[in-house]
């Protein structure tokens, strides 16, 4: 029962809070603000309401929108640059999981040497950096509570985590209103995204009672939730459940870390440019049934956390019923079923072995793995094969 719980970062939730912006910085003594986006959220207007509140209550800023899908260090240097260009003193992340990083990223380098990529692994960044405010604009990542960025290094196509206590934003503002006209397939994706959040920090063998509280109760939310948001889309009950659901997976994986899903799943980015969420989404069905033997126990309370009635069956048949409904639950979204649909091939097969066993998630799998169960794990969700 040892262990350790921080959650540095405040969190504010409400309708319109984004709205209010300007307010809150210049509450927080802000002169000028760098903010990090990408351009399709600022085609869509998201920016527009966030732009004025800072003009109306005089907080300069400057925009960057030249977020990447899985950012690379040189993205990452484009956004030092442009930051450097100005006298900001804080960064604001609007966006969604690539913009949140990014803005990290951006804000620790502003303060320390070198490449972002030489401080891959735990606790190696000496400084923390500007101070940064996240407003989410996907309900997925949990970026906005979790100390790690993810950066790909362009030149091996390796997903880096550089993990911090000096990355956890200072304040996150949850607001609904924004998500609420997010297409249907992004809110699919980010929304199975923060259910492997959740299912992987549940399993973990980093797991503390804390984490595994936030664990469940996000997996509650998405089960009952991400449906609604999905198929009515404007449902903006169902839009803020699912942002409060996402956060409360990326506080609990901020603690326990993940597993395998995200071992490959980032290898998997890295080397075939798949979205994060989709490819997490695909594999999960496969690693649950992997590790199923390590953690049925587990796994039976993630089939009622998902509102399965398992009642009259044996641990392990229930343990069953928490991967048929994360298939069902894919299927119902519009999630592919392989990774093959996604554009993976075999041909760099053992370049994607060697990359998923680098990831430190493996040590935290709740089943033991070893480099050919990640081959196995990977070739079923190329052929579908679930057993």
């Amino acid at each position: 029962m040892d262990f350790k719980y921080v959650l540095p970062t405040t969190v504010e939730c409400g309708l319109g809070i984004a709205r209010k912006i300007g307010e809150i910085l210049k509450a927080r003594q802000v002169k000028r603000v760098f903010i990090v986006t990408d351009t399709g959220v600022r085609q869509a207007g998201c920016l527009d309401p966030i732009e004025q509140s800072l003009k109306d209550q005089g907080v300069k800023y400057d925009i960057f929108d030249e977020t990447e899908p899985n950012p690379s260090e040189g993205s990452i240097k484009k956004g030092l640059d442009a930051l450097k260009g100005t006298d900001a003193d804080h960064v604001l992340a609007v966006g969604g999981g690539s913009s949140i990083d990014t803005a990290k990223a951006i804000a620790i380098m502003a303060q320390n040497k070198g490449n972002i990529l030489d401080y891959e692994g735990v606790g190696k960044l000496p400084k923390p950096g500007l101070p940064l405010v996240v407003i989410p604009t996907t309900a997925g990542t949990g970026s906005e509570v979790t100390a790690s960025t993810i950066i790909t290094n362009s030149e091996t196509q390796f997903k880096t985590a550089i993990i911090s206590p000096y990355l956890f934003p200072q304040l996150a503002l949850l607001d609904a209103e924004i998500t609420r006209r997010l297409p249907a397939d992004i809110t699919a994706s980010t929304g199975m995204d923060a259910l492997t959040h959740a299912i992987e920090s549940y399993v973990s063998k980093g797991a503390t009672p804390i984490s595994r509280a936030f664990a469940l109760q996000a997996m509650e939310l998405i089960g009952k939730h991400l449906p609604k948001a999905y198929f009515v889309g404007d449902d903006i009950d169902s839009r803020e459940q699912m942002l409060v659901a996402s956060m409360m997976a990326g506080a609990a994986f901020a603690q326990s870390r993940l597993g395998n899903v995200h071992a490959i799943s980032h290898t998997l980015g890295g080397i075939f440019n798949i979205p994060h969420g989709v490819a997490n989404a695909v594999l999960l069905p496969y690693v649950m049934r992997f590790n199923l033997p390590a953690c049925p126990e587990k796994m039976k309370d993630i089939a009622c956390a998902l509102g399965e009635d398992v009642a009259g069956l044996s641990v392990t048949a229930a343990a069953e019923r928490a991967i048929e409904v994360v298939v069902l639950l894919n299927e119902s979204l519009g999630i592919p079923k392989t990774i093959k649909e996604l554009g993976v091939t075999l041909d760099q097969l053992g370049k994607m072995v060697e990359d998923s066993m680098r990831s430190g998630n493996v040590l935290i799998n709740p089943r033991l793995t070893k480099a050919n169960d990640i081959k196995k794990i990977i070739e079923n969700a190329y052929t579908g094969i679930t057993n």
